[in-house]
């Protein structure tokens, strides 16, 4: 699983996490070392995350009651700009033989994403909302 976040004017360092990601794992290989301080280093932020399971853990949701987040709607996949991102990278993603290089090659694009990438996306979240919000947390034209 690769994991990151991101934000108008920056964005996290890409993460590769092995194995299962339970509630707890989530909270401590990745909120409590990873989120928190890339939160605190913006003030006013909202943090998005979807319903996975880990995300929705009560332990996640009790570690995250002190952030402003997002609510999301369910089938609302139109809302995950990281989505979007994903996306991005995926078309870029070379032919790999090997974990290690599919990682390597995942670090690469992630370092070389241009940040108006992201600034697009999330420029265009107001819009979304408004379209998600007219389809009934339905499917939307992006």
């Amino acid at each position: 699983m690769v994991w990151v976040v991101i934000a108008y004017d920056s964005r996290s360092t890409l993460i590769v996490m092995r194995g299962t990601l339970t509630g707890q794992r989530y909270v401590d290989d990745i909120l409590r070392p990873h989120v928190v301080p890339f939160l605190n280093g913006l003030p006013g932020v909202i943090f998005q995350q979807d319903n996975a399971c880990p995300h929705t853990a009560r332990v996640a949701q009790d570690f995250l009651r002190h952030f402003q987040t997002l609510p999301w709607p369910a089938r609302s996949l139109d809302l995950s700009l990281v989505e979007h991102v994903w996306d991005q990278l995926k078309r870029q993603m070379p032919s790999c033989h090997s974990v290690h290089n599919l990682e390597l090659a995942v670090q690469d694009l992630w370092a070389h994403l241009p940040q108006d990438n992201i600034r697009c996306l999330i420029n265009s979240m107001p819009d979304r909302v408004v379209a998600c919000i007219a389809a009934g947390s339905g499917p939307t034209c992006y």
